[in-house]
């Protein structure tokens, strides 16, 4: 099992920025893909930004000009730096990690933060 924590949500202002930050351990080995999902009241789970060992990345065109997605593979972790926040940024933002080991697919998710976007 792999194991992620959060941390970093909470209330800002519009226009303000926060980070978030997520930590896997426990049996990490075949980690591939690390990322961001975000599910806000009442709307379906969907994907903020995701990121590949090798360091590609995938990023919602809602957020691109304004999130950054970053990994550390040595601490396997990966952050979320949020710029420019707008209400509607406003959601429960889940860290999500993927791991490929003997052909087998399994994925996995932190508890999530909550990110409040208000002035």
């Amino acid at each position: 099992q792999v194991q992620l924590v959060e941390s970093g949500g909470g209330l800002v202002r519009p226009g303000g920025s926060l980070r978030l930050s997520c930590a896997a351990s426990g049996s990490i080995f075949g980690i591939s893909s690390m990322g961001w999902y975000r599910q806000a009241p009442g709307k379906r789970r969907e994907l903020v930004a995701g990121i590949t060992t090798g360091g590609s990345t995938n990023v919602a065109d809602s957020v691109k000009a304004r999130f950054t997605i970053s990994r550390d593979n040595a601490k396997n972790s990966v952050d979320l730096q949020m710029n420019s926040l707008k209400p509607e940024d406003t959601a429960v933002y889940y860290c999500a990690a993927t791991r490929m080991l003997y052909g087998v697919r399994s994925d996995y998710w932190g508890q999530g933060t909550q990110v409040t976007v208000s002035s």
